[in-house]
């Protein structure tokens, strides 16, 4: 049964992330999302401190950011993540997302996000305990809770995981009911059409998949397909 009262929740989102797309091709991939019903698209940051990987920087969105409407959801794997978000957010992310341990003062980079006109979040990792976002939660709009490990796209989903969905989707519909503002609970890690059912069930509405969408494309080339699987199996009948 799913967590919480669903009669809270927000509109499920698919945010494919393009760490798995094709790098030479990423204007056209960012299309072809978009086409298929992508809700948002997502950006994993990585800057070989934080975790052991080196992948996009502000560049990358300014340059997508003028072929799709949809939300650029930017998650920032990095070591102080404070001169990144304004650089992100000139260059067009409307989203983004930092964790706690990466920066000394957290409340004071989620007021920085939300100065600069985008969403906050805040990303626990698959060890990192609940009761981080204690005091927090007032300047945020997203929780992103890691199902692997992170670093690298194309991990398995950690199955214990989605006790901590359950549990997370508790203390957010806790803070709902007694009159706060609704944040979005986003999991990305190895979200697949035959797993994001038990994660809604569990409580997420807002999901990461990278191999899942760009190693299964429809025979015609599109992502229509494996999104609308995705957004059939967690139960989405309509987009953000």
């Amino acid at each position: 049964m799913p967590s919480g009262n669903p009669s809270r929740r927000q509109p499920a989102v698919i945010a494919p992330s393009i760490l798995s797309a094709d790098f030479a091709r990423l204007g056209e991939e960012v299309r072809r999302l978009e086409a298929g019903g992508a809700d948002w698209v997502h950006f994993d940051v990585m800057d070989n401190h934080y975790v052991p990987n080196l992948t996009m920087g502000p560049m990358f969105c300014e340059a997508l950011r003028p072929l799709v409407r949809i939300p650029l959801d930017v998650h920032l794997m990095v070591e102080n993540p404070d001169p990144l978000i304004e650089a992100f957010a000139d260059a067009g992310a409307d989203i983004l997302s930092v964790h706690p341990e990466s920066t000394r003062h957290l409340d004071r980079t989620l007021q920085l996000i939300r100065d600069r006109g985008c969403r906050a979040g805040v990303v626990l990792n698959p060890a990192s305990p609940l009761n981080w976002l204690d005091h927090v939660l007032e300047r945020v709009d997203l929780v992103l809770l890691m199902t692997v490990n992170p670093g690298f796209g194309g991990q398995s989903f950690i199955e214990p995981m989605l006790d901590k969905v359950r549990a997370l989707r508790d203390r957010l519909d806790a803070r709902a009911a007694a009159g706060g503002s609704s944040i979005r609970l986003q999991v990305d890690g190895g979200v697949n059409p035959s797993n994001i059912g038990l994660i809604a069930a569990a409580g997420a509405d807002t999901f990461v998949a990278g191999s899942a969408v760009f190693g299964s494309p429809d025979p015609d080339g599109g992502y229509a397909g494996v999104i609308a699987r995705l957004k059939a199996s967690a139960g989405v009948t309509h987009q953000a």
